[in-house]
């Protein structure tokens, strides 16, 4: 049942019965999907970001994440089918560049041998290039460089001027729009475990990124190189993964109830020093450590399941940006990369997802009190690492709820919106997303995990052979299909002028000099 029936059932027949239905064709949708580089037989790539795809620091659409090694292919926002159609030419285009390198398509790691054996990602020598380097390399000290490159696909989604215009009977009102998109986040907060449950793909890892005894993570052996969670959905989700939430003494929980509360903690926590990261230090001679000693040194840092997004021009804080332009989309952050799809996502996902964020929109979205807030959190865990089990509880409002019957409900509640969809659309592709996730609630051995964990058994294979077999078959199936010939061309020029820009940048500061140091302080004070 909705949070707030009355509420809810007003709000989608106001869109079923205006022209505002006709604009939900129109939402829009981002991706981006990281993926390791590896060779032939699964070890991290040596090999600097190929030149042929740009320049990182200053690409659009092609880019690298945490490592040198680690790519990050980005859609721009646009219709569902048109946005996954440009993943896949990304995927294909970047595939041409590789030199025979696979994309590793599975969350959890390949081959790594230690912190030692990942590279940082490089940017060049401008002060912006330099800062997003030793950022990570901060990230690094503070968290290890293995934990880093565990990697995730990122979905954004925003709803169209159209739509805020029929709800608001005018120009849209950015402090009201951001008020909604909290309510769409709180609720991404509470039901998140359900992304988890259906879209986990991370049972497993290869016993090299175990840090500790496999015990310690509820762990067991599969083959002599590969642990995994016998119910798990979501490794990467769960105690293993890159977390720095709720902590005692270096965590953080941001305030989802308001724009102007969550902008209150990210300046608390970006200000506030860490004595843990005190004793990591800041410089050691001339060679930067961290940007700051504090819980984070920026606001990218912080972690969460879901973050409210706006676009930042040019070097602008994302706090500054939230205050002049207030949250222009919301990103759901808590996606495993999709083995058994060349993409890591496949238009079915797509669909379901957009019906769930527009079901968090039209319900209603309470305030979310700190307790709460550790509720949706057990939960995610919980799931992360248990959510196969037979008779999996949760907890909902202090009191305990079987999972299948939570989902259940859930997918209720968001039937009808799948039919607006539909309606919208003039097609049956969200019904017949809804019923995939149906299915997959229903019967657990049909969820990604589930089948994860089989295939492996059947071909006798441990996480690194199963991911990089796949991985392989992923490069055969863009390989073999002829690439779009003006995006390719496109794709071509914006390389280019993505390596002219870098070097104008770097030609700029050799003429007019600013220190590091006092680049850093700039930064700092555009608040």
């Amino acid at each position: 049942m909705p949070l707030n029936p009355r509420l809810f059932q007003a709000r989608l027949d106001a869109m079923r019965t205006s022209g505002v239905r006709a604009e939900l064709r129109d939402i829009r949708i981002g991706l981006e999907r990281e993926a390791l580089r590896v060779d032939a037989e699964a070890n991290l790539s040596r090999r600097p970001h190929p030149p042929e795809l740009g320049a990182a620091l200053t690409h659009s659409y092609i880019t690298t994440d945490y490592s040198e090694a680690m790519l990050e292919l980005i859609t721009p926002p646009g219709r569902l089918d048109e946005t996954h159609a440009f993943l896949a030419e990304l995927h294909r285009y970047a595939y041409g560049h590789l030199g025979g390198e696979n994309l590793w398509c599975g969350s959890m790691p390949c081959v790594i041998a230690g912190d030692p054996d990942i590279p940082l990602a490089r940017y060049g020598e401008s002060n912006a290039g330099l800062m997003k380097t030793v950022y990570r390399r901060g990230l690094g000290y503070r968290y290890t460089r293995s934990m880093q490159v565990i990697a995730g696909l990122h979905f954004n989604c925003s709803m169209p001027d159209g739509f805020w215009r029929h709800e608001q009977g005018g120009v849209p009102d950015r402090p009201a729009v951001s008020e909604r998109y909290f309510g769409v986040l709180r609720n991404l907060l509470r039901f998140g475990w359900l992304v988890a449950y259906l879209w986990g793909a991370s049972p497993a890892t290869c016993r090299r990124f175990l840090a500790r005894n496999p015990s310690d993570y509820e762990l067991e052996s599969f083959t002599p190189g590969t642990y995994y969670g016998p119910y798990a959905t979501s490794l990467r989700l769960g105690g293993i993964g890159y977390q720095n939430n709720l902590g005692a003494s270096t965590g953080v929980q941001a305030d989802y109830n308001s724009l102007a509360g969550y902008i209150r903690s990210l300046e608390r926590a970006t200000s506030t020093p860490c004595p843990a990261y005190e004793r990591i230090g800041v410089r050691q001679a001339d060679k930067y450590l961290q940007l700051n000693a504090n819980r984070l040194q920026i606001e990218n840092e912080f972690y969460s399941s879901v973050r409210p997004k706006c676009v930042p021009h040019g070097n602008e804080r994302p706090i500054r940006a939230f205050r002049m332009r207030g949250v222009e989309y919301v990103e759901l952050r808590a996606l495993d990369i999709n083995p058994f799809e060349p993409c890591g996502i496949d238009r079915t996902a797509m669909r379901f997802l957009t019906a769930l964020i527009v079901y968090c929109l039209l319900d209603d979205s309470p305030d979310m009190s700190e307790a709460e807030q550790q509720e949706a959190h057990g939960n995610m865990q919980w799931v992360a690492q248990r959510g196969r089990g037979s008779g999996m509880m949760l907890e909902r409002s202090g009191a305990a709820v079987a999972l299948r019957d939570w989902a259940e409900e859930l997918l209720k509640d968001i039937r009808p919106v799948c039919a607006l969809l539909d309606d919208a659309y003039g097609q049956a592709h969200f019904a017949q997303a809804w019923r995939q996730q149906q299915n997959r609630v229903r019967d657990v051995t049909q969820t990604l995990s589930a089948k994860m964990v089989e295939d492996m058994r059947m071909h006798g294979e441990g996480y690194v052979e199963w991911v990089l077999a796949r991985s392989q078959a992923h490069r055969e199936f863009f390989m073999r299909q002829p690439p779009d010939a003006a995006l390719n061309a496109r794709l071509d020029r914006m390389a280019v002028q993505s390596h002219v820009q870098q070097q104008a940048m770097e030609a700029a500061e050799r003429e007019t000099p600013m220190s590091f140091e006092d680049y850093l302080a700039a930064y700092e004070a555009r608040r």
